[in-house]
């Protein structure tokens, strides 16, 4: 009996043509509850409401279920790192604070995305469309490193770009994994995520020399009043300036 009810399910998902939707939002469900490790083929299947065989006429096997999770993982990824880069307006360290702040809400509001992309063990160069996805995500950091390595003072050393980008990357992945998710096993923190690799990243830029402050320079000393005499004369301009583009007539 259980076996027709489970059939009946799988015919209604195959007449809808969502079978592949369900299963990937089984899967999402699970790895929330269990972790990418925690469950197996068969139990996507049974949350689909499908049968065990059902998954095969879509995945090759579980890996390619992750695969494709990942793979949206890193689209939705990409897609708010961009939003938040905006081209680096106004300046390029907000825009760049704005980068590490949507990368932590990404780990903080999908872990079970974050959990498939970066905690599934996955070999992501053996999959072309999640390993394109990886690096169209990954970029997003690359080119804004590189824009902050533009702000480098002439003479200043400094690491390649790419090496940049791999030190922000690996603080922001440190902060979100061990701080910004929504698990029991937390670390507390006097401060919030966000603010914390806030001041990692700059200790890590003025260490470098860059300048991050973005408050406009100082204004210089007001210029003197220009004294009455000296703006008064036979018809010239003010201050005794040569009149017209040739000089006072003669």
């Amino acid at each position: 009996m259980s076996w027709r009810k489970e059939q009946r399910r799988a015919e209604r998902g195959y007449h809808h043509g969502n079978l592949k939707e369900a299963l990937l939002q089984a899967a999402l469900g699970l790895i929330a509850e269990k972790g990418a490790a925690g469950f197996t083929f068969a139990d996507a299947a049974r949350m689909a409401g499908v049968s065990a065989a059902a998954p095969y006429r879509h995945f090759r096997d579980r890996d390619e279920l992750l695969s494709s999770i990942a793979q949206r993982g890193f689209e939705q990824f990409e897609a708010r790192l961009t939003a938040a880069w905006d081209d680096g307006r106004p300046d390029t360290v907000t825009a760049f604070e704005r980068v590490g702040k949507a990368y932590l809400a990404f780990a903080r509001e999908e872990p079970a995305f974050y959990n498939a992309m970066f905690e599934s063990g996955l070999p992501v160069d053996a999959n072309p469309a999640l390993q394109a996805a990886s690096e169209r995500a990954f970029n997003i950091i690359r080119a804004a490193a590189e824009r902050l390595a533009a702000l480098a003072p002439p003479g200043t050393p400094r690491p390649p770009a790419m090496m940049m980008a791999l030190h922000i990357w690996s603080m922001a992945h440190g902060v979100a994994s061990l701080f910004s998710r929504g698990d029991a096993a937390r670390r507390k923190l006097p401060m919030s995520p966000d603010e914390l690799l806030e001041a990692e990243v700059l200790i890590y830029l003025r260490g470098l020399g860059f300048p991050t402050d973005r408050r406009p320079p100082p204004r210089g000393p007001e210029p003197p009043p220009v004294p009455p005499e000296a703006s008064s004369g036979s018809g010239g301009p003010p201050g005794g300036a040569p009149g017209g583009p040739w000089g006072k007539p003669k």
